[in-house]
């Protein structure tokens, strides 16, 4: 297995990485936003969209 940042071999006391730098490395990118899970919105109606309420 090849570290998923620099590609070299792991190291089994930082794995899957190879050097606690690379695990930094990895870290930093998910507290900035830069790796994301995609995902779809769900279509959910504007209050506008809604009927207006009846009078009773």
């Amino acid at each position: 297995m090849s570290c998923p940042i620099c590609h070299k071999e792991t190291d089994p006391k930082y794995r899957p990485f190879c050097s606690k730098r690379c695990a930094d490395v990895d870290l930093g990118r998910w507290l900035t936003g830069a790796y994301a899970i995609p995902a779809e919105e769900e279509d959910r109606p504007d209050d506008d969209d809604l009927d207006p309420p009846r009078p009773h």
